[in-house]
């Protein structure tokens, strides 16, 4: 299912994320502009559910205020200096391992609020970017995750206790000299894990208002 980046009507213009509803149920509404947001966010809502979403959620209107909130996602950031090593070790993702990656990031972010869905169009973007890497500790997998300049995303651990040492991993992939990732506030295991290793909220990028 097709995204649509301007969806327009006589109260206003909003982009709308479609491509979650086939296998997640969410659409992602973020309004442009409006003089009339109460009508925009009712014909975004009733043109999403008709797509086949379960849960709307919606973004970039004080308008959205009175309705319940779902998350917001935060950046946080720390310097790579004085960080932990770990004897983890990365392995880029190749065309043959790409779907393993693929099926191990899907099933663990399934749940995950605000997770994109990756098809393997996003997979083939991602291994011309080459940003995708396994983690290992000898011939144990611990984990994946995405990491370049000064950015980690994707993480995922697939061995309890493991997420300290993907992440860990990830950092050596960076070439700046700190460490940012993003991360949604009701997401409290990846929370306190950042915590433990000294990320600290430095902004926060956006808020999601449950609008279905």
């Amino acid at each position: 299912m097709k995204d649509i980046p301007v969806f327009t009507t006589e109260n206003g213009a909003a982009s709308l994320t479609l491509r979650e509803i086939p296998y997640r149920g969410v659409a992602y509404i973020q309004i442009q502009s409006s003089l009339e947001p109460d009508a925009l966010i009712g014909e975004c809502v009733q043109f999403c559910t008709m797509c086949g979403a379960e849960t709307v959620v919606a973004t970039g209107h004080p308008a959205l205020e009175k309705y319940p909130l779902r998350n917001s996602v935060i950046l946080r950031q720390r310097p790579l200096e004085g960080l932990p090593d770990t004897d983890a070790a990365l392995f880029p993702v190749q065309e043959q391992t790409l779907k393993q990656w693929l099926e191990i990031y899907n099933t663990a972010m399934k749940n995950v609020a605000n997770a994109a869905w990756m098809t393997q169009m996003d997979g083939l973007e991602m291994l011309q970017k080459g940003d995708g890497y396994f983690v290992h500790r000898g011939d144990t997998l611990l984990g994946i995750g995405k990491a370049s300049g000064g950015k980690i995303g994707a993480i995922v651990a697939v061995q309890k206790g493991a997420g300290a040492d993907v992440v860990l991993a990830l950092c050596h992939a960076l070439t700046a000299d700190t460490a940012a990732l993003e991360v949604a506030s009701n997401n409290e295991r990846a929370l306190r894990l950042y915590d433990r290793l000294g990320f600290v909220p430095t902004a926060e990028i956006v808020r999601w208002y449950v609008v279905k």
